[in-house]
């Protein structure tokens, strides 16, 4: 593989916390921001990722006084996403102290706000968040939610990834509400669905729980690796993960 895969720790913020649900629901504090991300880019992650889940359903911005605490310590790229509606939100949040935004929600409601973001900030500054849930009545099996996994959409997440491609994003974060910190291993149909069908680089998220699970997504076409709970948690570690995919051939930063 020619470019090495990165490792995404992601922070999911309530109330100024980090915190970990189960299929988006059963929420759990999981420790303060700036601690976790100071010692995630001591560990060796990649990139770092904090999303404001509550941010969008609360009719809110993302909680800027938080992403500057946080951005103050982090050494790698960091993607923030939550409550991000407009180009005046992302340009908050990247005044912050963010090198990406992510946007969802925003994104469906409104797919003209994705072009518009890119043409102000460069492609490479902005990712476009996907929830999907199973849905066998839709063409690939997936729908999309927003509004944190709360609203089915009716639209088919491969076509809308297509459709997001083709605005020239470069990363496509989808997560599977079945998978979501339930650490059964990512939702692999999906990442290869989407891979398939776009250009962009595709993140796994939702539901890693052993190594292996990780590898699983680099052989469905993810080259962002994103995980949090067993991260939060001290199950896996950084280190350990990123020797574990060097023995198995992935290449690793």
């Amino acid at each position: 593989m020619s470019q090495p895969i990165r490792i995404m720790p992601c922070l999911d913020m309530q109330n100024g916390r980090v915190v970990k649900g189960v299929h988006f629901v059963d929420i759990k504090d999981a420790g303060d921001p700036v601690e976790c991300a100071r010692a995630y880019c001591a560990k060796g992650a990649d990139e770092l990722a904090m999303l404001d889940i509550t941010a969008t359903v609360e009719g809110r911005a993302t909680l800027l006084n938080v992403v500057k605490h946080v951005s103050g310590v982090t050494t790698v790229p960091f993607t923030v996403g939550g409550g991000i509606s407009d180009a005046k939100s992302a340009q908050a949040v990247l005044d912050a102290g963010a090198d990406n935004v992510s946007i969802s929600s925003a994104a469906f409601r409104n797919p003209g706000l994705v072009p518009e973001l890119i043409k102000l900030f460069g492609a490479g500054k902005v990712t476009v968040a996907i929830d999907v849930d199973q849905n066998a009545a839709m063409p690939s099996g997936y729908e999309v939610y927003i509004d944190g996994g709360r609203t089915a959409t009716g639209t088919d997440a491969v076509e809308w990834a297509k459709r997001v491609d083709g605005f020239g994003v470069q990363v496509i974060l989808p997560t599977s509400k079945a998978g979501d910190g339930a650490r059964t291993g990512y939702d692999l149909p999906v990442i290869r669905a989407i891979k398939s069908a776009v250009s962009a680089e595709v993140v796994a998220s939702g539901g890693a729980g052993t190594l292996e699970h990780f590898y699983e997504a680099v052989q469905a076409g993810a080259t962002i690796l994103l995980a949090a709970s067993i991260f939060h948690f001290g199950i896996i570690g950084i280190g350990e993960l990123k020797t574990y995919l060097s023995g198995r051939g992935v290449a690793v930063r």
